[in-house]
């Protein structure tokens, strides 16, 4: 191994931890958040006078309005809602983390979307005094489904304002109960319960006094026991192609080369790759990067691949190795998140971004609508999908794509669509195989 993935290597090993919060209206996401910020001393000082000093204090004693530490738009203060995604970064001794705080109202429903196709981790809030019979409200259901459907690993129930129910364990229990039978429905394989109050902190970074019948881990201990961003270093070799180049300019001895980032896999000198979609097929010549020359690279770095031989590769395509090859193909199967306010169209054609390829498509069919009430996918009649509705339907693309399954190879299985009028995205894709 030489210098250059040893490098590699360790700053990998530093895995950051990116995750979201989600949930129905006012459970207490950005409080959660900010919470999280303030007991890890994630705040500087000149945030905290701005807390103290706001006009949105909205406490009924003098203690800072965490959520202001997140609803940073003028809209979001004023209202007292989230309205848009909002990063934040913190960090402990043992790990760094990037936080998506999720806006709760369904017609935001999309911006969750948006926020948790990156995270590793989501952490459903629910608020128990809303709630104490058990009965999860929609947009519970509706996020977690969403979260499901997008692969994120590691699902937190944290279930707040226990407090304000003198910490009944019984409610607590019965929410878990719901949740455990809506995770069977959906398909979520396992799940974290933990009993908190993000307003005062309880079970936040440590345990807290009032819940001496639970035995877990508190929400910050649990969140650094997480593994970060999963290892695709033994999945299928999927190379996209970002960027053409020629190095030593326009001489005779120029080599052509293709830059681009390994989603998944590894790639040695030598090894036989194929060019997706066209299936031609060439050796690993050489491997570049801006700090010398690799004799073997792993998935996630950025590279310039060279080939033994001309033959056409350009932006958008991918190489694979001649074993363990994906789907190529123009039509497919996918569940569909729609996001515009405009419905979907059978009659209309978008463009379609798969990777770093752009074409154009049509939905040819849409199949079911998710109930997010009663947990079921019901028929579609009228061939349409609203804005927030997720459907599983039938797309067809101009041009032939190399994809896999979203539940096996996010990187080549997801997709945006994109209006072809404005330009603005209109839906996120998950392609389903089977």
């Amino acid at each position: 191994m030489n210098a250059i993935n040893e490098s590699w290597q360790r700053e990998s090993a530093t895995q950051v931890l990116r995750f979201i919060t989600a949930g129905s209206v006012d459970d207490g996401k950005s409080t959660l958040i900010g919470r999280l910020l303030f007991d890890s001393k994630g705040v500087y000082v000149d945030q905290l006078r701005a807390l103290e000093t706001s006009k949105y204090r909205r406490t009924q004693d003098e203690a800072p309005n965490l959520a202001l530490l997140t609803d940073g738009l003028e809209a979001e203060r004023e209202q007292g809602i989230t309205i848009d995604v909002a990063y934040r970064y913190f960090a402990t001794p043992r790990r760094k983390f990037i936080v998506a705080d999720a806006p709760g109202h369904e017609q935001y429903t999309r911006n969750m979307v948006t926020g948790a196709t990156t995270a590793d981790a989501a952490i459903i809030l629910v608020d128990a005094a809303k709630v104490p019979d058990g009965e999860l409200l929609v947009q519970t259901r509706r996020h977690s489904t969403i979260a499901q459907l997008l692969g994120v690993r590691h699902i937190v129930l944290a279930v707040n304002k226990l407090d304000l129910l003198n910490w009944d364990e019984a409610v607590f229990q019965r929410i878990v109960q719901s949740y455990q039978t809506l995770a069977d429905r959906i398909g979520i394989r396992e799940f974290q319960a933990i009993p908190i109050s993000a307003l005062n902190g309880d079970n936040i970074v440590n345990a807290s006094a009032h819940t001496p019948w639970y035995q877990g881990p508190a929400l910050l201990t649990h969140l650094e026991s997480l593994s970060g961003t999963q290892d695709l270093s033994q999945a299928p070799l999927r190379f996209t192609v970002q960027w053409v180049a020629r190095h030593n300019g326009h001489q005779t001895d120029a080599l052509r080369g293709y830059a681009g980032q390994l989603v998944s896999g590894t790639l040695k000198v030598g090894d036989e790759v194929q060019v997706q979609p066209s299936g031609e097929t060439a050796r690993v010549q050489t491997l570049l990067t801006s700090e010398g020359p690799l004799d073997f690279a792993v998935a996630g770095q950025p590279v310039t691949v060279v080939l033994d031989r001309e033959v056409d590769v350009s932006r958008g395509n991918w190489l694979t190795h001649t074993v363990q090859t994906p789907q190529v193909g123009n039509q497919f199967e996918a569940e569909l998140c729609w996001l515009d306010t405009r419905p979907a169209s059978l009659a209309r054609r978008y463009l379609i971004k798969h990777g770093t390829q752009l074409s154009s498509a049509k939905i040819q069919q849409v199949h079911t609508r998710r109930d997010l009430q009663r947990l079921e996918e019901t028929p579609v009649q009228d061939g349409t999908l609203a804005v927030n509705d997720i459907g599983r339907v039938t797309i067809k693309t101009r041009d032939a794509l190399a994809f896999d399954d979203y539940r096996q190879l996010p990187a080549t299985g997801a997709f945006i669509l994109i209006d072809e009028a404005t330009h603005q995205t209109v839906a996120g894709g998950m392609i389903r195989l089977s």
